[in-house]
């Protein structure tokens, strides 16, 4: 894992986005890619007297925000002391971050924490998990941190996503002082046992502890949460679940709950 991903949008979570992707390049000694995918073109502007007017002058404003964010986003990388490069695209950021996922490692977005609407963020998520290739931090509005070290908690219940998101994230789970699975029962039919999470983590080197609460014990995000509060789990590692493909996506419920309120980075895989 060498290569981030950061998602660059004037928002409340940049800055928790920026601190998290400078971790996570620090911690693999890799690159960071910053992003700044904006829809607004100017050559598009061709609907009319008065409609090209208006479209003139939304682009232009954009393109001033787009300088000032740039310039500001420089600064800042440029005494950070590690590899990093930014691009600008006239794209819808959901496509220009899928797009661009072909090669790299892990993309950072923000969760849906901090937002009063959270269609905008949800959205973004939704199309990312669906057609992105790499893995996405999922991270909360007021973590300004990644800890690639530390403890982390594997969501488990035997589906493909889980595996997914468990294989992706080996080259962080290597740097993690421990490694907690939390097996999950649900009412669904997957293929694959509890203990097969740690046996493939065994054939990478890594040593895992099986969590296994008594079934029903409430809803499937609480005992989430409640288990890494317990570890003292860094992040959580899970697969993304979901039951539309629309523009703004909806989630399965465990998902989008934990998206709105999960109170450390959720590293995640469709």
């Amino acid at each position: 894992m060498k290569s981030v991903l950061l998602y660059i949008a004037d928002d409340a979570g940049l800055e928790a986005r920026l601190q998290a992707a400078l971790d996570l390049t620090r911690s693999v000694g890799g690159h960071l890619h910053c992003l700044r995918a904006n829809p607004y073109n100017p050559q598009m502007a061709f609907d009319g007297v008065t409609g090209m007017s208006v479209m003139y002058d939304i682009s232009k404003l954009a393109r001033e925000q787009d300088e000032k964010l740039r310039a500001e986003i420089e600064k800042r990388l440029a005494g950070e002391g590690v590899s990093w490069d930014y691009r600008e695209e006239n794209v819808d950021p959901s496509r220009g971050l899928s797009k661009n996922s072909a090669l790299v490692d892990i993309i950072v977005l923000s969760s849906a924490s901090g937002e009063k609407d959270a269609a905008l963020p949800l959205g973004i998520l939704g199309d990312v998990l669906f057609n992105a290739t790499a893995p996405v931090v999922v991270q909360p509005d007021n973590v300004k941190k990644f800890d690639a070290c530390g403890p982390a908690l594997v969501a488990w219940n035997g589906s493909l996503e889980a595996g997914n998101a468990l294989r992706a994230a080996v080259p962080l789970l290597k740097m993690s002082s421990d490694v907690h699975i939390l097996t999950v029962e649900e009412d669904k039919d997957h293929d694959l046992p509890q203990l097969s999470a740690s046996e493939y983590l065994a054939y990478h080197g890594i040593k895992s502890e099986i969590h296994s609460p008594p079934a029903g014990e409430g809803p499937v995000e609480a005992t989430l949460l409640a288990e890494a509060k317990n570890v003292k789990a860094e992040y959580i590692v899970m697969g993304a679940y979901g039951h539309s493909r629309a523009r703004e996506f909806l989630f399965g419920g465990v998902t989008r709950n934990l998206f709105k309120n999960c109170h450390i980075p959720l590293v995640v895989s469709h």
